[in-house]
């Protein structure tokens, strides 16, 4: 698998292109702004963009879905309780003092069990609700991409419109917690973390 981690935008989100190293296939996740970046990681290992998979619909996550798609015609991803987010990037960025470009309605949808496949890479489809109620994760080999559910040491946000505390946390608990421990956590800010470091030690989250 060819990975590269971005880190873009003012907010500092971690954008993901994922890539076969068969067929030069590729899905790029949460590109929330620098699309040009996004794109030069595309090009240095010869990949073509299939997917564009928003893991929720918060502007600086899928701020680049406009400009990206334009680019290179990939496809948008995005679980149905998120998508009308998409329409709203420019007001919600707005209110941070931002700008984000609406991004194009999503060309499908995406919910629990699904999965997202090009060349030999295929990405399970987790639904993690409560950041947002569309929040999806994503695993394949050893590998789960979370979005904004959890980070190392800590949680995503549930202050905002549609987050709910309880809900985070039953998605951590019974979704990504029932993973491997050796499993690589790679989250929407900030350094990756492992299941296992998370369930011993999150201060929010840990198994008890």
């Amino acid at each position: 698998m060819i990975l590269h981690q971005l880190t873009v935008g003012p907010i500092m989100a971690n954008c993901f292109v994922v890539g076969c190293d068969k067929t030069k296939t590729a899905a790029v996740i949460d590109p929330g702004d620098e699309t040009n970046r996004i794109l030069g990681a595309l090009a240095q290992s010869k990949l073509t963009l299939k997917y564009i998979i928003n893991t929720h619909g918060h502007f600086d996550h899928v701020g680049g879905n406009k400009k990206l798609k334009e680019a290179t015609g990939a496809e948008i991803l995005i679980h149905p309780l998120d998508a009308p987010m998409l329409t709203q990037l420019a007001s919600s960025a707005a209110r941070w003092g931002l700008a984000a470009e609406n991004s194009p309605p999503p060309d499908r949808t995406v919910t629990e069990g699904e999965t997202v496949i090009f060349g030999d890479i295929t990405l399970e489809v987790l639904h993690t609700p409560g950041h947002t109620p569309g929040g999806i994760s994503l695993s394949t080999d050893g590998v789960v991409f979370v979005g904004d559910t959890l980070f190392a040491g800590s949680i995503g946000r549930t202050d905002f419109p549609g987050g709910d505390y309880g809900t985070l946390i039953a998605s951590i608990q019974n979704k990504l917690f029932r993973l491997p421990d050796t499993v690589r956590v790679l989250c929407g800010h900030g350094p990756e973390t492992t299941i296992g470091t998370e369930k011993r030690t999150n201060p929010f989250a840990a198994m008890k």
